[in-house]
């Protein structure tokens, strides 16, 4: 790692002032004296002294400018001033204590002499560190009852001092080289994906010149952000399933699915105090979205669920970038005025479209859908290659979608996800009954073994008295004196949703054995007795409004006295409603298991206010295992859908390594979620 030269060097940094060097001219010998000294005791400060403020502010840092430079004034010190050096030997050894104090003295009963406009050359910093030096109780070695020091090959070393910022005092692995205003102006994708420097080779480490004293050794190299965030690949390809077959027996068709919340940028600008530990320039919306990109490509997913996508730059960058990657992007904003939604794309060369289906949560006169998340649901049919021959896959259903986050209202996100998982049982859905292989993906804003996370995967949740902040499990509000607890039924009939989370035919079905408006019923009614009457106003008109109907004998005067035989029909059907519980029949798991057996800790996919949490999930299309003795990581049965890897996650503690998210490394707050999957190919 390069570091800034100290202060008076030849050639001053930017943001480091150059520093007057120390040359008083108090006699030609003591000035070059006093010169060697101030070098020599500035560094043993900063070896022996203990105090935060030398630790935190300073550094030690090569010198090669001034090189010849030192070499010069030693040699003329050694010139000039052996005569003092030699009688000084005769009187003994004078320690560099007493050399200050003589020093100082000189410097503070001489004001008025000749030498009173070089002291104005002085740095304050230097007559403080030479006031510490009289005040110093450990002595250092004599320096003029010593041989002259050797002349050592290679630069010197000073203190000067870092560029620090207090967002930064708890972050040990940014990169001082890279994040300098230099490195700024380039590629900020290259620097945020090549941010390891260069190693130093062991032949140039720099020599300590000084025996006796204490070197304060350089910072050890920080580790590069892509080795702390390093994610592994898990394979499940070769893992036998719960019937003891291999997941890769016969043909498939495999493909990759990512989902990723992307971070809006107006969201990120509206709730700035979350993002105080960034860099302000890894906060710039063009250094995020070439990030994205090249991660999108590193990875190359077939299928790409993206959460909190602003609208314009989706239209203006994203949509056309994912399209020159071979994309077809299908794209919802969230309702009312919010400026993000959510977005699907996929690979036309791997699947075709057969229907597209958003969804709005947003239900005009319902309190409890009051809100503008939304939803994006896609039936994909995949694309076989030709040399397999006549062979057919299913249909896959995915669904994308970002949950309210308000931890509070639990009773909004349960909604919410039963309009989603009713449309995706309507998309979804086969001739014979049953469902296509589905992946349901997004921001849930929901914990892991919350209610509403046990509810999408095991299909059942009984919440009737439930306290609504429960169902996400993202805090704890039980110490409140008024909580809000939830009510059956959850949402009204006219939603048009049963709780078994399926639409119905129509919010009010129609009567079994409802009459046919036809010529001869209307004819019934031309001789009835309200027909008979005059109306009241009608203009008397001749030939036209003067006669009166004559009623025909036989007929009945009221066409209700004609039907008073026929039975009462029967009253109008109401979809069954279950009391306090709600269900759903899609069979849904999760591709990860929320904990890192390696570490003992559990993953994480996003660090609100530095706090680690997941509420980022895939679920797929598998069947629950019932034998609870198993103890490798596939607890599910395989169906139509295998699961053959998924791109490992990380833990808090991995995460405060880099500085939390967003970083140079990673562009938004959330971790992307990416799982290999493979569909059987049947023949017809």
């Amino acid at each position: 790692m390069m570091y800034p030269a100290g202060p008076g060097s030849g050639d001053s940094p930017e943001g480091f002032p150059e520093q007057p060097r120390l040359q008083p001219q108090i006699g030609n010998c003591t000035a070059q004296t006093l010169d060697a000294f101030f070098t020599c005791r500035k560094n043993a400060l900063l070896a022996k002294s203990s105090s935060p403020q030398v630790e935190g502010d300073f550094a030690m840092a090569p010198r090669g400018h001034d090189q010849e430079e030192c070499e010069g004034l030693l040699q003329q010190w050694r010139e000039e001033g052996s005569s003092q050096v030699l009688s000084t030997e005769n009187e003994g050894p004078l320690v560099d204590k007493g050399l200050a104090q003589s020093s100082l003295a000189l410097l503070m009963d001489n004001p008025g002499e000749e030498d009173a406009a070089s002291e104005g050359k002085w740095s304050s910093r230097q007559l403080s560190d030479l006031r510490a030096a009289e005040n110093l109780e450990e002595p250092l070695p004599g320096v003029l009852g010593e041989e002259p020091l050797p002349e050592v090959e290679g630069p010197m070393w000073a203190a000067v001092p870092m560029q620090t910022d207090p967002q930064y005092a708890d972050c040990a692995v940014l990169p001082m080289g890279p994040l300098t205003a230099e490195q700024w102006e380039e590629d900020p994708a290259v620097v945020a994906w090549s941010i390891a420097p260069k190693p130093v080779p062991q032949e140039e480490a720099l020599m300590w010149p000084f025996e006796g004293l204490g070197q304060l050794q350089p910072p050890q190299m920080e580790i590069p952000y892509h080795e702390i965030l390093w994610r592994e690949w898990e394979d499940f390809s070769t893992q036998p399933d719960a019937q003891g077959l291999e997941a890769g027996d016969g043909p498939q068709f495999q493909f990759t699915l990512m989902s990723y919340n992307i971070l809006a940028q107006d969201l990120m600008q509206q709730s700035s105090e979350l993002y105080l530990h960034c860099h302000p320039d890894i906060l710039n919306w063009n250094y995020r979205f070439a990030n994205l990109m090249q991660e999108f490509q590193h990875w190359d997913p077939d299928i790409l669920c993206l959460q909190e996508v602003q609208e314009d730059h989706y239209w203006e960058q994203l949509e056309p970038s994912l399209r020159m990657m071979g994309f077809t992007c299908f794209y919802k904003r969230r309702t009312g005025c919010k400026t993000d939604g959510c977005a699907v794309c996929y690979k036309p060369t791997r699947f075709r479209l057969l229907c597209a289906s958003p969804v709005e949560y947003f239900r005009p006169g319902l309190e409890l859908l009051n809100r503008d998340n939304v939803g994006l649901v896609l039936l994909l049919q995949p694309l076989v290659p030709e040399g397999l021959g006549q062979v057919s896959v299913a249909p896959l259903c995915v669904a994308n979608t970002h949950i309210l986050y308000n931890p509070r209202r639990g009773d909004v996100k349960l909604a919410q996800i039963a309009i989603l998982l009713a449309e995706v049982d309507k998309v979804a859905r086969l001739s014979d009954g049953s469902h296509c292989p589905i992946i349901l993906c997004g921001d849930l804003n929901s914990v892991p073994e919350s209610p509403l996370y046990n509810f999408i995967r095991d299909g059942e949740l009984q919440y009737h008295g439930m306290p609504a902040w429960k169902v996400s499990g993202q805090e704890d509000f039980s110490h409140q004196l008024y909580q809000r607890k939830l009510q059956a039924p959850l949402w009204p009939s006219s939603l048009g949703i049963t709780d078994c989370c399926q639409y119905v035919t129509s919010c009010h079905p129609k009567r079994s054995e409802r009459r046919k408006y036809g010529r001869d019923f209307l004819l019934r009614f031309r001789f009835c007795s309200i027909a008979c009457q005059r109306p009241v106003g009608l203009v008397l008109m001749e030939g036209v409004t003067d006669s009166k109907p004559e009623r025909p004998a036989g007929w009945a005067e009221s066409v209700l006295e004609e039907d008073s035989s026929e039975p009462e029909p029967e009253p109008e059907p109401v979809f069954p409603r279950t009391v306090g519980t709600i269900q759903h029949c899609l069979h849904l798991t999760s591709v990860y298991a929320h904990f890192l057996p390696q570490h003992g800790r559990p993953e994480v996919t996003t660090m609100p206010l530095g706090l680690g949490t997941t509420v980022d999930y895939i679920f797929f299309s598998a069947e629950s295992c019932e034998n609870e003795e198993r103890t490798d990581r596939r607890l599910y049965q395989d169906g139509t859908l295998k699961l053959l890897g998924r791109l490992s996650l990380l833990s808090e503690e991995i995460l405060w390594a880099a500085n939390g998210l967003p970083n140079p490394f990673c562009s938004s707050d959330h971790l992307c979620l990416l799982a290999s999957f493979g569909m059987e190919v049947t023949a017809p």
